[in-house]
């Protein structure tokens, strides 16, 4: 759902964002930072596959038969470019696109000497990086019409990354205006459909990513979380994402270095390509102060594991929250899995009793650091829930902050405590199936209201507040064929160990290879 990272993100010279508010409109966007063009040649040489079959290989054999020379990088590109064209115009799931880049970065690729030199975990693989995430020399618009010409002259730490292990970049993604609120739309380049059902909503705010992954338009990608942005796209796309934990994958620029509620992750079409990832992006950087001291070459180990008598909490609604029927009975159906695994698996829930407080004022107080300058030197031009959230933080007083921290600590020692009994707790991503794509928030669940946009996260965002890392895994259909997605919670720094189980349940279940209609 909803994030705050492109702030985080933007905090950098000699071009910051700050100074982009100054210029907006100044200059057109150059052709580097342009949409696709004329259709695609196919590639030089070579059996091609058809798009589709290339298109939804995993990742981990993608990258594998790249380097094997089995199929090129330009091929790998190619194949995905075209499939970008014959199905992006339905969904307007990637907002920029740079074919004639792509294709000359995937043929340095396959120039890449194979001795003495070895490629990088994603050598060859194509990605659109999420439209909050600063992408040296591409338009970096954070969806918004404040940013609509802004072109950054540096990378992010996590494209640094992603560049380094090979990855060709190929554009961006679609998010909602400054990531906020779990719907895809903005006023630049507009809605991202649910690929399931054109006339749904694909979640937010790394909609654009998983709508992608879901059309074969990239085997891998980014994305960040806050309120669920990571877990409820995926949820609703039938691909998985995971939520780490903070410090996990650590954040360069950032003018809130120590922010704990919103992090960067990766998300792919199976739990192996998402540890694949993991690989690339996790990993200490004395930038970040808060990064984790620990080897990402973790993530490459086997994810097989035996779950006989692992004790697993399943909560249906963590005590109190409501949730559509079709959600329940879809994440109910899952169980058996579980128990079939050689899960123990109890109903039980941890108590996030203040939990709504104190997500609410801690967010109000990151949009206050984040958007005041905007607000007042831009205001026409940014979201009614954009200025809401901001002018709700100015309100606040210090006394506020220090209260919904103290209510956070108590919240993260309940919880730990409740996981000394179980080693995992799991429950529904979103209390909502995917819904009408003109419903720009939902307004009541099961004849509760929602009084504000972010209401209906509660149950990702009371995550957000342990920071406990979390998976949103596919786990069923709603009727019409809705995808459903379980989440997975661990117990702290357990992002490896929460991995091992989506990746079991994964190959036990087989539900997320049901690929959209429209990808074919």
């Amino acid at each position: 759902m909803d994030n705050h990272d492109e702030k985080k993100n933007a905090a950098h010279k000699p071009v910051s964002r700050r100074e982009a508010i100054q210029v907006i409109g100044a200059a057109a966007v150059s052709a580097a930072a342009g949409f696709a063009g004329a259709p695609l040649e196919a590639a030089e040489g070579g059996k091609m596959e058809q798009a589709p079959e290339l298109c939804f290989k995993n990742a981990t054999e993608l990258a594998r038969r790249i380097r094997k020379r089995e199929v090129s990088a330009k091929e790998v590109v190619s194949a995905h470019l075209r499939q970008i064209e014959r199905v992006n115009p339905q969904v307007n799931a990637i907002c920029t696109l740079l074919p004639e880049q792509a294709l000359e970065a995937a043929e340095k690729a396959d120039r890449t000497p194979q001795k003495g030199s070895a490629p990088g975990a994603l050598h060859g693989l194509p990605i659109a990086i999420k439209d909050l995430v600063l992408t040296k020399g591409i338009r970096t618009t954070f969806g918004s019409r404040i940013y609509k010409n802004f072109i950054p002259d540096q990378d992010a730490l996590i494209v640094e990354r992603l560049k380094a292990a090979g990855a060709i970049i190929i554009g961006k993604a679609n998010t909602p205006e400054f990531g906020a609120g779990s719907q895809t739309f903005n006023e630049v380049f507009g809605e991202t459909r649910n690929p399931y059902d054109l006339t749904k909503t694909c979640g937010g705010s790394s909609g654009g990513g998983a709508v992608s992954l879901a059309c074969g338009m990239m085997p891998i990608a980014d994305g960040s979380d806050m309120g669920g942005s990571l877990r409820n796209p995926p949820n609703f796309c039938n691909v998985v994402g995971l939520r780490p934990s903070p410090g996990r994958v650590p954040e360069w620029p950032s003018e809130l270095p120590w922010d704990t509620l919103s992090v960067s992750g990766p998300m792919a079409r199976t739990v192996e390509d998402v540890a694949l990832l993991m690989s690339v992006m996790a990993g200490p950087d004395p930038r970040s102060p808060i990064s984790i001291e620990e080897s990402p070459a973790q993530f490459l180990r086997p994810l097989d594991r035996d779950f006989k008598g692992v004790k697993v909490a399943w909560s249906r609604d963590l005590g109190h929250l409501p949730v559509e029927p079709a959600v329940v009975t879809a994440c109910e159906g899952a169980l058996g899995t579980f128990r079939n695994l050689g899960c123990v698996v109890e109903e039980d829930h941890p108590d996030f009793s203040g939990g709504a407080e104190a997500f609410q004022v801690l967010r109000a107080w990151v949009f206050a650091a984040g958007f005041t300058e905007e607000l007042n030197q831009k205001r026409d031009l940014i979201k009614d829930t954009v200025i809401w959230n901001t002018e709700q933080g100015l309100k606040l007083s210090g006394q506020d902050v220090a209260n919904a921290e103290k209510k956070r600590g108590i919240i993260y020692d309940r919880v730990r405590r409740f996981l000394e009994k179980y080693q995992f707790l799991i429950l529904p991503v979103s209390q909502v199936a995917p819904f009408p794509i003109e419903v720009r928030w939902v307004r009541e669940i099961n004849g509760v209201p929602m009084h504000t946009y972010i209401d209906w996260m509660a149950s990702c965002y009371y995550i957000t507040l342990t920071g406990l890392p979390a998976i949103s895994v596919p786990c069923g259909f709603a009727p019409g064929g809705l995808p459903v997605g379980i989440q997975i919670v661990g117990r702290n720094h357990g992002d490896f160990e929460v991995l091992q189980l989506a990746h079991a349940f994964e190959k036990a279940t087989g539900i997320g290879k049901k690929r959209p209609a429209i990808a074919f």
